[in-house]
């Protein structure tokens, strides 16, 4: 059997609710987000590009097929680099691949101005000592190297989120939803690191580390939320460090409340009935030659 730990568990089913169709939408959105981080970092062919909580390696190994020459595949979750050599050795690629463990905040195993590029993808909403972390980056950059770094940021919109999840329910069913958010804060309270920054935060901390130029586009949008299943709903958290909808209800409400709150709360998920609030930022940071 695969070594776990939450990380890889939430990327590997709870991510999606172990539904099939609901993860491959879900891959198809991070792609354009992968395909973001790796315009704006200008990888050149046989760079050297470090993925700092690379995950299953969506970032590294699209990466590779720029023709980097070779990638080093950072994450604390030895499980999901476990998954990320193996993924290397069905494409052929693992002469080219590097694999440690460690935080984004203290990059050990990775050598001073070693690398032509670091990337990340929500990465450090999970980080408490962000700059400790942008410390790291240039630390590790070659000189002329640079950063591109993907962040949803979560301020934005969250009170909306914490209300009802953005789905169109009122009464006595937003007062349970309400019930489950108050339940989950002994999980990510107030000064959890998800919420702690924004987009002039990230800013800052790459100048003040010593980054020039530095370009920032943030954007904030309210879209509809898509029709989902609602087992796939129901099994899924939004992060690795929070139950799943299921697990939450199961713990905070009676089994009363549970029926009240799931005739009203599954048709809006299933129609897609809400809105979808959420800010998001890319950073491009640069080591002075």
């Amino acid at each position: 059997m695969a070594s776990t730990d939450c990380w890889a568990d939430w990327i590997r089913t709870r991510r999606s609710g172990g539904d099939p169709e609901y993860e491959a939408k879900t891959l198809e959105n991070l792609a354009v987000v992968r395909d973001r981080v790796l315009d704006a970092a200008g990888i050149e062919p046989g760079e050297t590009l470090l993925d700092v909580g690379c995950g299953n390696g969506l970032i590294g190994f699209g990466a590779l097929e720029l023709g980097a020459g070779e990638v080093v595949f950072v994450d604390v979750s030895a499980a999901l680099l476990d998954d990320c050599r193996e993924l290397a050795d069905k494409a052929g690629v693992t002469e080219r691949c590097r694999f440690v463990e460690a935080q984004a905040e203290d990059l050990r195993g990775v050598a001073d101005e070693s690398v032509d590029v670091v990337t990340t993808r929500s990465v450090l909403i999970y980080v408490e000592d962000k700059e400790r972390a942008f410390r790291e980056f240039h630390r590790v950059l070659r000189p002329g190297g640079r950063a591109s770094i993907f962040e949803p940021i979560n301020r934005f919109g969250l009170e909306e989120r914490r209300g009802t999840w953005g789905y169109a329910v009122d009464g006595e069913a937003a007062r349970l939803i309400g019930k489950l958010i108050d339940s989950l804060r002994r999980f990510q309270p107030e000064d959890d690191p998800m919420f702690d920054f924004d987009e002039r935060d990230l800013f800052a901390l790459a100048e003040r580390v010593g980054f020039f130029p530095v370009t920032l586009e943030y954007r904030a949008e309210a879209i509809p939320l898509e029709p989902r299943s609602w087992e796939s709903f129901l099994h899924s958290a939004p992060n690795p460090k929070i139950p799943t909808f299921a697990e939450a209800m199961d713990a905070a409400l009676t089994d009363a409340e549970r029926e009240v709150l799931v005739a009203e709360l599954r048709p809006a998920v299933e129609e897609g009935r809400g809105v979808w609030r959420m800010g998001s930022a890319f950073l491009r940071a640069v080591r002075p030659a």
